[in-house]
């Protein structure tokens, strides 16, 4: 195990990499913004699926969401299917996850040996998409009730669920220091912030003031109209009520208080890292599912491919062992299982137990990038069709074969406001995009496999709901019998033992 590092990952949930000063950004992030100071920050990371389950599960299996059935928040994510805590475990590591993961299904845990919350969000089927009733809207999704209603607040349920997460990651780092377990340790910390409602405690709303709050840069008539859109503001509820400009800004400062809140609570973890001494053998990475519009084309949320939504942080920091730099390699959250597994000294080809769709990023750690592209893909709320995406270059292709196509040069055009999918000038980039969304995907049958799991989880959610239900979400478990001082153990070794650093000779 000797040389091996230690893995701290700190998630934040529909965090924008465009907040965060280290990407340009204007929210209030002081520890943030010294860990990548000294770390490797890569400016073009995005999620494969701008959706929490289908991203997350992704992110823990290198693979898309296509290639797992990860089709929306209530896709189950198969037991079968190998995750980065597998392939550590297996190779020598014990396995932590503090917070929310979004697991559906019996497994909720997926090689991790060990959880320590629950999570916020249910483990059922119940928030179920049903494309061919696409009208209905689902009361259990966004509403634009999380902007109407934005502002200060004392206390929400996410509050309560993250402070519990950055508590168990704080006393788990310093247990795994008192330990005599002395394997190399993978944590990782979901924290639910600064995902909407945007509600925040005072002190992080009045980390802004309205002056510094700046209105979104694109409204809907600055950009060109597209079906998904006009999809979206169905599903959230925008075409029944339009937020008033003053609305529009305490959701956006609420935002921003939420990553204020969220760098406060990665601050403490990191703090408990340094404490216990573990910092120097350990790589930190910082990550997010994806992103939020904030407003942005009058959108809010997530689920679609633009940039707010989809692109977001990836800080890698290990001090001693990776010089800090800018990376301007495209890279995705599929690439951090193979660069875990390399990084960690998992035996074996990385694709011999299950396809890897993304690579390993240890070339750019050491300072040589690859060009790199990001695949994505978005099958739930919204969608009526697959909706897939290929960033490549200087360019962003979006296809669905519901909607025209959509092509964007970010070199030139950043904000996405020019589809060029119509330019004469582009007919050869886009029939090569075209050529390859073919190549990649059958989307005809792609399609018929979402109806029929659908079909599947609405069925079985409706019959499990009647007589008894037996949930699964993952119940903690607490055995007090084993904690502080108990008269099965000698006083003076359980005193001893939990003291860190242990006393000296002759204390």
């Amino acid at each position: 195990m000797a040389g091996r590092p230690n893995f701290l990952i700190l998630m934040a949930d529909q965090l924008a990499a465009s907040a965060l000063p280290a990407y340009g950004g204007l929210a209030k992030t002081p520890h943030l913004d010294a860990l990548a100071r000294g770390a490797v920050v890569f400016d073009s990371c995005y999620c494969n699926s701008p959706l929490c389950a289908p991203s997350r599960f992704s992110f823990l299996s290198g693979q898309l969401p296509s290639r797992i059935g990860a089709y929306d928040n209530a896709a189950e994510f198969p037991a079968a299917v190998p995750t980065f805590a597998h392939y550590l475990r297996q190779a020598g590591y014990q396995t932590a996850l503090s917070g929310k993961m979004h697991f559906c299904g019996p497994d909720q845990l997926h090689g991790f040996e060990e959880r320590l919350t629950t999570d916020i969000y249910p483990s059922d089927f119940g928030w179920t998409p049903d494309w061919e009733r696409f009208e209905e809207r689902p009361a259990w999704y966004h509403t634009m009730d999380s902007v109407m209603q934005a502002g200060p607040c004392v206390r929400t349920n996410q509050i309560d669920f993250d402070d519990e997460v950055t508590y168990a990651s704080r006393q788990k780092l310093f247990d795994i220091a008192r330990s005599r377990d002395h394997r190399p340790f993978c944590l990782v910390v979901s924290m639910t912030h600064p995902h909407d409602p945007y509600a925040v405690p005072q002190r992080y709303w009045d980390r802004y003031r309205d002056g510094e709050i700046p209105a979104p840069r694109l409204g809907r008539a600055e950009v060109p109209d597209d079906p998904h859109s006009r999809r979206l503001c169905h599903v959230i509820g925008l075409d029944l009520q339009t937020p008033t400009d003053a609305q529009v800004h305490a959701a956006r400062r609420a935002y921003f208080g939420a990553v204020s809140y969220v760098d406060e609570q990665m601050g403490v973890v990191l703090d408990a890292l340094r404490d216990s001494a573990l910092d120097r053998d350990t790589i930190v990475l910082v990550l997010a599912d994806h992103g939020d519009m904030l407003g942005e084309r009058g959108l809010w949320y997530k689920m679609n491919f633009f940039e707010p939504a989809c692109r977001i942080p990836l800080v890698i920091a290990a001090p001693g062992r990776f010089a800090p730099r800018r990376s301007a390699a495209l890279v995705s959250l599929l690439d951090v299982l193979p660069t875990l597994r390399e990084l960690g000294g998992g035996e074996g080809a990385a694709g011999e137990a299950a396809p890897i769709d993304g690579r390993s990023l240890v070339p750019e750690l050491n300072g040589r990038d690859a060009p790199g592209e990001v695949i994505g893909e978005y099958l739930a709320e919204a969608a009526i069709a697959p909706l897939v995406m290929i960033r490549r270059g200087r360019y962003k292709f979006i296809h669905s074969p519901a909607d025209p196509d959509q092509l964007y040069d970010l070199e030139s055009d950043p904000d996405e406001r020019r589809n060029l999918a119509n330019d004469p000038a582009h007919e050869s980039a886009l029939a090569s995009f075209r050529a390859e969304t073919a190549r990649r995907w059958s989307l005809p049958e792609l399609h018929q496999q979402v109806l029929a799991s659908q079909r599947r989880r609405h069925l079985v959610y409706a019959a499990l709901r009647q007589g008894h239900y037996t949930p699964w979400d993952f119940q903690p478990r607490r055995d007090a019998a084993r904690l502080y001082v108990r008269n099965d153990q000698e006083l003076n070794d359980t005193e001893a033992m939990a003291r860190f650093p242990p006393p000296g000779p002759g204390s």
